[in-house]
């Protein structure tokens, strides 16, 4: 499969002291959905700002789609639509008017211009908001319009940064929604940095793990939250001795705990393996009660290889939610 993106050994240090990111190494596939995880001060803006030519590695290379982001950055910046934490449009001017401006940054014909402009606000579903002041626009709304900025030159990558970062969960739904169209109309690749794990889980094809400017691991979301060790299943049952001696024939199952009545087994990817346990234990006369899951999470797998959470963006979540509310306000 052809690489979208290709990162070996990034360096990139600031004021001569801080590492920010230290000999990072990823391979995006052209075509999927690439997660990028890691609590504030991991080094995942640094790295998607030196990704879209924002910044010089010092050392290292990144390629996107086989260009250099430092010696060929103008054919790169062709190739790339960016998506920026920061607010990135003018609360003064119309839905219509932003993209319009946008257009002729993108260095659109002047005759096609209200044409993409106009379509790309419909696939958004803008429409009908598209004459009114970005200030009026809900916070959904606002990430959809620069998500749209960024699809009008139909890029082949699509970098977002914390695309969802401060919506509630209804927009995110919504904007990820768009997102995917896009993937699907367009068939551009993906590349998204979050905090949300539930959104890296559900959307992305691979991800990467990433603490103190290093990639800590890399993988599918099911063989990252296997590193956690399992979905944990607790079941209430009729015959614990019985239980037990029907989990012992399943290779597939590791008991961990037996407590009054309950059972409490690990297992990969529960939702395909339980349904094989409990026919197991029906055919051998086990009577379920009640059963509780706990799936591994990738914050489980995070805490578990770096001692921490992912989750520490408290910070930053604050500083961009209160920019994006002064949008609304005008400010």
């Amino acid at each position: 499969m052809n690489k979208a993106v290709e990162v070996k050994n990034v360096v990139k240090v600031y004021g001569g002291v801080v590492r920010a990111l230290n000999g990072v190494d990823l391979d995006v596939d052209e075509g999927s959905v690439y997660a990028l995880l890691g609590p504030n001060g991991a080094g995942k803006t640094t790295l998607i700002r030196v990704m879209t030519t924002q910044l010089r590695p010092n050392e290292g290379y990144v390629k996107v789609f086989g260009y250099d982001v430092v010696n060929q950055a103008s054919k790169v910046r062709e190739l790339i639509g960016y998506v920026p934490q920061e607010v990135s449009l003018w609360s003064d001017l119309t839905g219509y008017e932003n993209l319009l401006i946008y257009a002729k940054i993108y260095g659109i014909p002047k005759d096609v211009r209200k044409r993409v402009v106009e379509e790309v606000l419909d696939f958004m579903g803008l429409k009908e908001a598209a004459n009114r002041l970005v200030r009026t626009y809900s916070g959904g709304m606002i990430r959809r319009l620069e998500i749209a900025s960024a699809v009008m030159v139909k890029p082949k990558l699509m970098v977002l940064d914390e695309p969802t970062i401060g919506l509630d969960p209804s927009a995110r739904k919504s904007v990820w929604e768009r997102i995917i169209s896009c993937k699907k109309e367009f068939g551009v690749t993906v590349f998204f940095a979050t905090h949300y794990m539930d959104e890296a889980d559900k959307y992305a094809d691979r991800i990467s793990l990433m603490s103190s400017g290093k990639i800590i691991t890399s993988g599918t979301p099911e063989e990252l939250k296997a590193l956690a060790g399992g979905d944990k299943v607790l079941l209430k049952v009729s015959n614990v001795s019985e239980t037990l001696s029907t989990l012992s024939k399943l290779n597939y199952v590791v008991v961990s705990k037996v407590n009054n009545g309950e059972v409490e087994f690990i297992v990969n990817r529960s939702a395909e393996a339980l349904p094989k346990v409990l026919k197991e234990l029906m055919s051998n006369g086990v009577e379920v009660d009640e059963i509780k899951i706990h799936e591994a999470s990738l914050d489980e797998v995070f805490i578990k290889l770096t001692g921490r959470s992912a989750l520490q963006e408290v910070g930053r979540i604050k500083e961009v939610i209160s920019a994006r509310r002064m949008i609304r306000r005008g400010g």
